[in-house]
């Protein structure tokens, strides 16, 4: 059978029923499993068997949607977790210690920022922020002996810059260290990372994943290309016995495809436990069977609302790499030739007060921290999800005080535009 498309992986990837089973993902809500034999379960404990002993370590219902989401991406395994948060928390650190350094674009969410900017900072780990459109020369003055991972964003939230992936990931590989990158905004239908060079993909699966706003969550994919022994000695929780888990060496036991994944699973989600319950993997599972239908609709009303925004006499600035003049175009065109995302970032000619009164004008779009879902939504970055960034570090990651970032959902497009119209009249 030839290779599957992402729509048919959308709907029917990761669970396949048998007979007289369940048509849809059975959603297993059980903090446990039982065994007759201690020595089954011994062997789940030494790694030795696969089977599920309890849900903060695997899930039935979660692995079968980390299977299809690892399928989408073109990975080799992947595991869900209870938000975007805690996916790029556990790719980090789960090959970065105390005393390691990590590569960064600026052009990255707010929240991420502060995660590795303070957070991370303060168990040991040193974060160097570079700029995104920075030289291959200059990207790799940015690297010390002890750097353990690079890190961006295929779109930048919400700053919407591209992510030159292959850039990033030929700085990353001649340091012999992993890219991570964040392809939350454009999802696997419109960006497949893993093509173009990245090693792990992370998820905010809230987003355009779920697309309905009604499920937190998160998802890590390895692509089962980087060979970690190759760089044994940068990292030794992988390439080393880790006596927490029976002295277990993940490259060894599970090979270049599963060590990641599998260490992430038995070390970080047995010890911080951030793992989805079984019915938000399930919602999850939902608005994935909808996204290869979704995206497309996502991107045309981002389009839409982007080319109207552009010429209108109000509207100082718009940032939306579907539209030919803006910066990042070329790199849209390449990494994202069938659309990139409904988002679109636009600065008044009013500055921050005039962009507060236009939100609070909208009828249709709602003032809210979400974004990237079916409803409408729109928000000042400066004073909501990036407020703990000074204005220099905003500056850097492309944020003005009165930038707007608007989500544009699933309405009619005609909609949309004759409520952002009205809105502008009113500012």
């Amino acid at each position: 059978m030839k290779k599957q498309g992402l729509g048919t992986i959308s709907v029917q990837g990761g669970y396949r029923a048998g007979n007289k089973e369940p048509r849809q993902v059975p959603i297993v809500q059980s903090t446990t499993f039982k065994y007759d034999k201690a020595d089954d379960m011994g062997a789940l404990f030494d790694l030795e068997a696969d089977g599920y002993f309890y849900t903060r370590l695997q899930n039935p219902t979660n692995d079968a949607v980390a299977t299809k989401i690892c399928a989408l991406e073109g990975g080799s395994a992947a595991m869900l977790t209870s938000s975007g948060q805690a996916a790029n928390f556990f790719a980090v650190f789960n090959i970065a210690q105390a005393g390691d350094h990590i590569v960064c674009s600026t052009s990255i969410y707010g929240g991420t920022y502060n995660l590795f900017a303070v957070t991370l900072k303060r168990m040991g780990i040193d974060v160097t922020f570079v700029d995104p459109n920075a030289s291959e020369e200059e990207l790799s003055h940015a690297f010390q002996d002890n750097t353990k991972a690079m890190f961006g964003e295929t779109i930048a939230n919400p700053a919407l810059s591209v992510l030159d992936i292959e850039k990033f990931a030929r700085v990353a590989h001649a340091h012999g260290v992993p890219l991570i990158v964040d392809n939350t905004f454009p999802t696997p239908i419109n960006c497949r990372p893993i093509e173009w060079g990245a090693d792990i993909v992370t998820h905010s699966t809230t987003k355009y994943m779920d697309g309905h706003g009604c499920a937190v969550g998160g998802a890590i994919i390895d692509s089962g290309n980087f060979d970690w022994e190759a760089h044994a000695d940068k990292f030794p929780g992988l390439t080393t016995p880790d006596e927490s888990y029976h002295g277990v060496t993940y490259t060894k036991q599970f090979g270049q495809e599963g060590a990641y994944i599998t260490k992430a699973t038995a070390q970080l989600m047995r010890d911080l436990g951030s793992i989805p319950s079984p019915q938000n993997a399930f919602y999850l599972n939902l608005g994935l069977e909808s996204l290869h239908v979704r995206m497309p609709r996502h991107c045309e009303n981002g389009q839409k609302v982007a080319e109207f925004l552009k010429v209108h006499p109000k509207v100082s600035s718009v940032t939306y790499c579907g539209l030919p003049e803006d910066p990042y175009y070329e790199l849209g065109q390449k990494y994202l030739p069938n659309g990139s995302c409904g988002v679109v970032s636009f600065e008044l000619a009013g500055g921050k007060e005039a962009a507060i009164r236009f939100m609070e004008h909208l009828k249709i779009a709602a003032i809210e921290t979400h974004v990237a879902d079916a409803r409408s939504c729109v928000l000042n970055p400066a004073s909501t999800t990036h407020r703990q960034m000074n204005e220099e570090e905003l500056k850097k990651a492309g944020i003005a005080p009165g930038l707007v970032r608007l989500s544009c959902g699933l309405e009619d497009t005609e909609d949309l535009i004759d409520d952002i119209a009205q809105a502008l009249e009113a500012c």
